[in-house]
């Protein structure tokens, strides 16, 4: 179970082949060695913009870092976890209407500069938000990647240390997850 399986070409089919597209690697930690050994095997193998991220995700997380989900992993955490919080980034209008079941509301357009303040507050008064553990996974989607991505921020800038933003459009998530 522990052997080291190398991921050079999964990442080659992720790119098209284009070894000049710009690649950063991070492990589970600092301790985890998978990224340094994968950086190696990649500029072995012709890839020529490399960089690693040494600290790894926990880290890059707790120093308030946003990472984005793509579909396959908001499908894997809608169907089997029970404890992430997803955000609806959208108007209150548009989450009445139709939204993903079990998600919560925090409008862009309630947002405001600064820290504990407008919506985001609101949200962590009113328990949208998961006071009594920050490093819950919390998932942010919206009307498109821009507006799921200015909530995840301002989640992040709050202290909460999961935080992830679906960068597709809502139409999509939609018809892809919820199969509508």
């Amino acid at each position: 179970m522990s052997e080291y399986l190398s991921d050079v070409a999964e990442i080659g089919r992720l790119v098209d082949a284009n070894k000049s597209t710009p690649i950063v690697l991070y492990c589970n930690g600092p301790f985890c060695g998978k990224s340094k050994r994968l950086s190696a095997e990649l500029v072995e193998a012709g890839y020529t913009h490399v960089r690693r991220y040494q600290l790894g995700i926990p880290v890059w997380r707790a120093l308030g870092g946003l990472t984005e989900i793509e579909l396959e992993g908001l499908r894997y955490v809608l169907a089997g976890d029970r404890t992430a919080v997803v955000i609806d980034a959208r108007d209150p209008e548009e989450f009445g209407a139709q939204s993903l079941m079990g998600s919560r509301n925090l409008p862009r357009s309630g947002l405001k500069p600064g820290k504990d303040v407008g919506e985001v507050k609101a949200a962590k008064d009113d328990g949208r938000l998961p006071m009594e553990d920050h490093n819950t996974r919390i998932v942010v989607f919206g009307q498109d990647g821009a507006q799921a991505k200015a909530v995840a921020e301002a989640i992040a800038q709050e202290a909460f240390h999961n935080v992830a933003y679906f960068g597709g459009t809502f139409e999509t998530l939609i018809q892809q997850v919820a199969g509508k």
